[in-house]
């Protein structure tokens, strides 16, 4: 299937829920941003294919490039921060006292300390 078909078949179907007065997904609710949130516009190059890909499923989903960018941008951070988070917890792991009277004072810390079941 070429690009420019598909491109034709979405500007032929946008046109047509034009007409038609159709709107799609969750942006329908008019009272959904009630608030403007300042912005900065931002320069981002992309080949035609991933423009058109982008394109098709923001269609389909009733948005547009620039919110479904936004959400795949808000994706990448929240992915960042579990994979930061993980890295933390594996460190944490990792961590060995090398002091043996520390690890002592930890055993015999823990055997006063540990409950009757």
């Amino acid at each position: 299937m070429s690009t420019k078909w598909d491109l034709r078949h979405l500007v032929e179907v946008m046109e047509i829920e034009l007409l038609h007065g159709i709107r799609r997904g969750p942006d329908t609710n008019h009272m959904k941003y009630h608030m403007v949130m300042p912005r900065r516009q931002v320069l981002v190059q992309l080949d035609d294919e991933l423009v058109l890909q982008l394109d098709q499923i923001a269609l389909l989903r009733g948005t547009n490039r620039s919110e479904l960018l936004r959400q795949g941008a808000l994706a990448v951070i929240s992915t960042e921060s579990n994979r930061l988070a993980d890295d933390a917890l594996r460190a944490s792991y990792r961590f060995t006292p090398q002091d043996p009277a520390i690890v002592d004072a930890a055993r015999r810390l823990a055997a006063e300390t540990m409950p009757t079941w």
